[in-house]
């Protein structure tokens, strides 16, 4: 059921599976998820045993199929885990990859890794007590499409030139002569390495810093004496895959919304979006994600935990 929306997306209560089962076939340009991952030291948000893992996750996989787009993608970030007691690490996230394309039928658009700089040293047995392993601060990314070709513009998503690279396209001259035969036998040309684009094409490793303890959502949370979503990723992670993988007014989808961080961005970037999440009250918590003050953020919350649902009359243009 809905229970917060705006004119351009909706926050839903319920099991994802029964809520993509509604939706009709083709509709849907991107989902872009974090499930709940297979953790020795469970949070409290519950989720499935590592030997079940992998067959619960796809589940949602062989749900969304058909949902999809010919051009659609969906987007999954996994974080790895170590095997219960020993310091060797539990292939799961790489077992779900493979069957979701040997059993489903996607395909694997692309790998991407999220490099977090901020981690936490964890495992605490085996980086912290044992000192055996490094910390842990990447989690995989799969990119998977349902056609061959789906929609991606990667000049949506340039990054800022290096400097050398800046200064070799200001001036040419000084680092390229046209004509010149690398000892490769590659003939250069000024034009191939000196044109300006706007930025360099970004790497599949993306890094990107997970704190957000100033976030409008932390603080309400904190100034209502409100428990926040244990596991939350930054904006900037679904800002990427939605800027490079969908237009304008297309349909992104979270299947795992926890505190609804792809909704915002979503919103923020004028595309329709839908949120799915299990837990009244990580919904109830997230439609502060929304609000303009504390007054509208409590009044939201009370709404929401009283069973009422909520319209978001007003149109927030920089939520980001």
């Amino acid at each position: 059921m809905t229970k917060y929306n705006t004119d351009l997306g909706k926050c839903m209560l319920g099991d994802s599976l029964d809520v993509l089962s509604t939706l009709p076939d083709d509709s849907i340009d991107l989902i872009i998820t974090s499930p709940p991952f297979s953790l020795q030291r469970h949070k409290r948000y519950g989720e499935p045993e590592q030997n079940e893992y992998v067959d619960w996750l796809l589940q949602f996989g062989k749900a969304a199929l058909p949902k999809l787009k010919e051009t659609g993608s969906f987007v999954i970030d996994l974080g790895g885990a170590y095997q219960k007691g020993r310091p060797v690490k539990a292939l799961y996230p790489f077992k779900f990859m493979i069957r979701m394309v040997e059993d489903i039928g996607y395909n694997l658009a692309q790998d991407f890794y999220w490099h977090n700089p901020s981690a936490l040293p964890t495992p605490i047995e085996w980086v912290n007590k044992r000192k055996e392993r490094c910390k842990t601060s990447v989690n995989t990314v799969w990119w998977f499409s349902k056609g061959d070709h789906p929609k991606a513009d990667i000049r949506k998503v340039l990054v800022p030139y290096s400097s050398r690279m800046q200064k070799m396209v200001d001036n040419p001259d000084a680092f390229v002569k046209d004509g010149a035969v690398r000892p490769s036998g590659y003939v250069m040309r000024q034009s191939s390495w000196t044109t300006n684009n706007g930025g360099a094409i970004p790497p599949n490793l993306l890094q990107i810093t997970n704190t957000e303890s100033n976030s409008q959502y932390l603080r309400f949370c904190k100034e209502l004496k409100l428990k926040s979503h244990p596991a939350r990723f930054p904006a900037k992670f679904p800002e990427f895959f939605i800027k490079m993988l969908t237009d304008e007014n297309d349909l992104v989808v979270d299947i795992f919304s926890g505190s609804n961080t792809t909704g915002m961005v979503a919103e923020s970037l004028n595309r329709r979006w839908l949120s799915i999440d299990i837990s009244p009250e990580f919904i109830a918590t997230s439609v502060f994600r929304f609000a303009e003050n504390k007054k509208q953020a409590e009044m939201y919350y009370l709404d929401l935990i009283n069973g009422h649902d909520v319209k978001i009359e007003h149109q927030q243009q920089t939520l980001l």
